[in-house]
C-alpha cells in the first residue's frame, strides 16, 4: 500500500508541475529547416566552423575502469559486490 501512496505523490507532483508549467509558441525563425533544400540553404549560408568539426582534443575518462572517480568504475564496483557468492541482488540467502 506504501508503494502505491508513492506512486499516487509522485504522479500528482508531475501533473501539478505540469500544469504549472508556462506554455510558450514558437516562431518558424527558431525551428531547424526540415527539408534538404533548407538544409542546405542554412549550410550555404552559416558554415560550419574548423572548431565545429574538429575532433575531441582530450579523451574523456569517464569510461575508465582503472580511474576510482569514473561512473563505469562505480558501476563495476557494484555488480562486483551484488554477484558475491551467497548474495542474490544483494540479499543473503539464508
Amino acid at each position: 500500500m506504501k508503494s502505491l501512496k508513492a506512486a499516487v505523490v509522485v504522479a500528482g507532483s508531475v501533473a501539478l508541475a505540469g500544469a504549472a508549467a508556462p506554455a510558450f509558441a514558437s516562431t518558424a525563425h527558431d525551428l531547424p529547416p526540415m527539408s534538404l533544400n533548407g538544409g542546405l540553404a542554412s549550410i550555404a549560408e552559416h558554415p560550419p566552423t574548423v572548431q565545429d568539426l574538429m575532433p575531441l582534443q582530450h579523451q574523456s575518462d569517464a569510461l575508465d575502469t582503472e580511474n576510482k572517480d569514473s561512473v563505469l568504475s562505480t558501476v563495476k564496483d557494484a555488480t562486483t559486490t551484488l554477484n558475491k557468492p551467497g548474495l542474490l541482488g544483494g540479499l543473503p540467502l539464508s
